[in-house]
């Protein structure tokens, strides 16, 4: 059995990663039926899968389509274990509020970024494009998460993203949130510069950074 347990965990992470939905969907299922323990199947099946192709994304083998594919393989997989997971599982390693600052209505890397932590165990509270400052903070505050992430693909949106960090100054709660910020005109140096708590530069690192920053 350890054997077979082994050769079903590995097919499906290789459906995963090779966007195959419907054979991600299958195999969970007869993950279900061998009796694997789900967090298992996902831990080492569905995220492996798409941890892989967040290496090949990483090295410019794969790109946001094919990205998008592996995750809805995953995601056929997940739909397919998630039932069987204990209620007192605890499957979540941490509370991101994450979107897209007001101004900006690009949200691909953004999207992926919620794919890789969720991938990762996270779990994400997406508030979509052109989100106000104000409504970062609130819906932090309300749902008790440890993180907020910002994205942006705009220049002329960059502020918003200090607007974020000074509000939760103003209120008095900035120790209780890291924020991590990112897009394509973000650097490191502007992240220090704001207050952010880090900065990383695609989907891949921003899972790694929030790991980092959950022991921190």
């Amino acid at each position: 059995m350890p054997e077979e347990k082994k050769e079903l965990l590995q097919a499906l992470s290789d459906a995963v990663f090779n966007m195959e939905v419907e054979r991600a969907a299958d195999l969970a299922r007869e993950c279900v039926d061998a009796g694997i323990d789900p967090f298992e199947a996902i831990e080492k099946g569905l995220i492996d899968g798409i941890n892989r192709a967040g290496v090949l994304f990483e090295e410019e083998e794969y790109f946001v389509p094919e990205l998008l594919l592996c995750s809805d393989a995953m995601y056929a997989g997940l739909d397919v274990l998630r039932p069987h997971l204990p209620e007192t599982s605890e499957t979540q390693s941490g509370r991101v509020v994450l979107g897209v600052v007001e101004g900006d209505t690009h949200d691909i890397g953004k999207n992926l970024v919620k794919i890789m932590l969720e991938a990762n165990g996270f779990e994400v509270i997406d508030l979509g494009r052109d989100v106000p400052p104000q409504q970062f903070v609130e819906k932090a505050r309300e749902t008790g998460a440890a993180f907020i992430g910002l994205s942006t693909l705009m220049t002329t949106t960059m502020a918003r993203m200090e607007e974020v960090v000074n509000r939760l100054k103003e209120e008095q709660i900035r120790e209780q949130y890291k924020v991590v910020v990112g897009g394509g005109p973000i650097s490191q140096g502007f992240a220090s510069r704001i207050g952010a708590d880090g900065y990383a530069v695609n989907a891949v690192e921003a899972v790694k950074l929030f790991r980092r920053l959950q022991g921190a």
